[in-house]
């Protein structure tokens, strides 16, 4: 997936989620020693919630994803706010918890190749892996103001309706169709500073 954090990486997760989920290996996060057989086709279902306290700094204030379901390959259309009341620094670590449907209950994911239920140390860093210090921020968020890197200032961040191009993306044999839900919470330290809540379903082709 900041007005804060959250808005940069979410739209720097857009543009870069080939990248994430198995294209280019030179941008991903951990090699692979094993194929990715599945191809992505559709999401549908995609909902989106804060999970965390009143008293966390940085929320999502609105976010709007259009067409549903969204058909890959494919053109998406993406809105948001997203506000900070303090400035995020580096190191934000995020504990994520990846979770499949199966019947009435749901089942954990495990962390494999740094996907799915995983904790990263530094969000920070992994947004200087994805966009090199120096090089400016991809479009829209270059237009817009949004920063893509840490240090971000508090105050709010906005994108209005913009568009993405989803490209064909290859999935990992643990993310078989289905229903999905993730939760990450962002820290620095000791301090909470967001909990986002997310889902959809996923259709994928072998």
């Amino acid at each position: 997936m900041q007005a804060a954090v959250l808005l940069s990486l979410a739209f720097c997760a857009l543009h870069m989620w080939p990248a994430v989920l198995g294209s280019p290996q030179h941008l991903r996060f951990a090699p692979l020693d094993r194929k990715w057989p599945r191809w992505l086709t559709k999401v549908d279902s995609f909902q989106w919630a804060n999970c965390g306290p009143p008293s966390d700094p940085a929320v999502i204030r609105s976010l709007s994803v259009n067409p549903c379901p969204i058909e890959i390959p494919g053109k998406v259309m993406v809105s948001a706010s997203v506000s900070s009341s303090v400035a995020i620094e580096a190191p934000v670590q995020a504990n994520v918890t990846l979770e499949k449907r199966l019947g009435q209950i749901w089942i954990k994911i495990p962390c494999v190749d740094k996907l799915g239920s995983c904790n990263y140390d530094d969000l920070c860093a992994m947004l200087d892996i994805l966009i090199s210090p120096g090089a400016p921020c991809p479009e829209p968020l270059l237009s817009y103001g949004i920063p893509c890197r840490c240090p971000f200032k508090a105050g709010t961040y906005n994108l209005p309706s913009s568009e993405f191009f989803i490209p064909n993306m290859d999935l990992p044999s643990f993310l078989t169709n289905g229903d999905y839900k993730m939760k990450a919470v962002l820290r620095n330290g000791d301090e909470e500073l967001a909990c986002i809540q997310l889902s959809c379903s996923l259709k994928a082709l072998p």
